[in-house]
């Protein structure tokens, strides 16, 4: 099968380039791109006025699969991620059973290449069940290429622990992704501490109980040497870290999730579960911090967060309400209408923090980039159309977020997964 995108712009981070050129595909991989490319084809999509890009790679997706499919699959992530060019996700542990051996890993990587039209790499546990007790088999999950492993929903509360949980994880060359979060700091909040939540009379959540474990987890990636990726940061003091970090030449890395750079505790009008994330949605200047962070550097991936929820769990007050936002069919016209055409991140930026970065981060050589010999795992991307988020589109099972009727511009066209159209407007 020999695909052809013709007439497009394309932004590809690892050559540099950012211009009009055509792309050649056969079979799963890019084979030519130059421009007015003459070759004989299959099938030929005409991108005129669209840009070309590596397909997202997203770090940070639950797909509640296997236990909790009442909120979402394989199968309905896989089509959810492809409707929004993703075409890369790394399914977090905290399944039902917790996926903590070698053994779940494999099983959910076959299930995934027979149910899901993208790529899965489920991550493994840190611990037996989560529950902060005994490592769980990481060297096996290594083995199985879970890529990293990773507590999320909850912090490695024990830091001796943890601790021997990065040795061990930094000898099998696998990275750790890191929830942020003092446990014993929440004390029931459920939404940012401040003027907002003394306003709507609920519990609020410090910037401190994130801030203390991102500190703690720098100082132990700094002692072991491992690769630690910060989970959906959303404090100044943690851009603040992230930067010291890196300028002592330590493996450390952020995201940023849109819901994050771009709505503050300030837009919450009502108690409403909708508005109920972890972590919550800060201030002002929290933003603004996040926004500059992911402008010069400092923070390198845009990732999701996606947490699908059925609706009785979230269409509830905030004490009550399920924490999470689903983020798959969003992330990149958020992306593009709040940070590339409000002039924080260029278009080649963006795929940088959405897929270059990603792929590099999980040591994907052949992913993150349009060029030759690069696996052919694309998005063609319109960033002329103008319409409003409706969650009765998405192909989620999960339909919870506060960005319903938000006006977006930028559009995915097409989706490619291994030189395959899985995805097409």
């Amino acid at each position: 099968m020999r695909l052809l995108i013709q007439n497009g712009h394309v932004l590809d981070p690892l050559t540099g380039l950012d211009d009009i050129s055509d792309v050649l595909v056969d079979g799963t991989k890019i084979v030519k791109v130059a421009k007015e490319i003459q070759d004989a084809a299959d099938e030929t999509i005409d991108a005129s006025g669209c840009y070309v890009m590596p397909g997202l790679i997203d770090l940070h997706v639950h797909l509640r699969d296997p236990g909790l499919t009442h909120k979402e699959t394989l199968e309905t992530g896989g089509r959810a991620a492809a409707r929004g060019g993703v075409t890369t996700v790394c399914a977090m542990p905290n399944t039902k059973p917790i996926t903590d051996t070698k053994e779940m890993v494999e099983e959910l990587h076959k299930r995934a290449a027979e149910e899901s039209p993208i790529h899965v790499i489920q991550l493994g546990a840190v611990t037996k069940g989560e529950k902060g007790e005994e490592l769980a088999d990481i060297e096996g999950m290594a083995k199985a290429g879970c890529h990293a492993i990773s507590e999320d929903g909850k912090s490695v509360m024990n830091a001796a622990l943890y601790r021997k949980g990065m040795k061990l994880a930094k000898e099998c060359g696998i990275s750790v992704f890191a929830h942020c979060e003092d446990i014993n700091m929440v004390e029931g909040g459920v939404m940012n501490a401040g003027a907002k939540a003394e306003a709507l009379g609920v519990k609020g959540i410090t910037n401190s109980v994130e801030d203390v474990i991102v500190a703690r987890d720098i100082l132990l990636a700094k002692e072991t040497g491992v690769r630690l990726h910060l989970c959906h940061c959303s404090t100044a003091d943690s851009v603040k870290m992230i930067d010291a970090a890196k300028k002592a030449g330590l493996l450390v890395t952020g995201e940023v999730c849109p819901h994050h750079f771009i709505l503050s505790d300030e837009d919450i009008k009502e108690n409403d579960g909708q508005f109920k994330m972890n972590p919550p949605l800060r201030s002002k200047e929290d933003v603004e911090a996040l926004r500059e962070g992911l402008k010069n550097g400092i923070m390198d991936v845009i990732s999701t967060d996606h947490a699908p929820h059925a609706e009785e769990e979230k269409n509830l007050p905030m004490e009550k309400a399920s924490f999470g936002i689903v983020g798959l069919e969003t992330s990149a016209c958020l992306t593009y209408t709040e940070l590339v055409e409000k002039g924080v991140l260029t278009p080649m930026q963006m795929a940088e923090k959405m897929s270059y970065n990603p792929a590099r981060i999980l040591g994907l050589s052949d992913k993150g980039s349009v060029s030759e010999g690069m696996t052919a795992d694309l998005m063609v991307f319109d960033p002329a159309a103008e319409y409003r988020i409706d969650k009765n589109t998405f192909l989620s099972k999960g339909k919870n977020t506060p960005f319903d009727g938000y006006p977006v511009k930028g559009e995915v066209r097409y989706t490619i997964v291994d030189g395959r159209i899985v995805y097409a407007r």
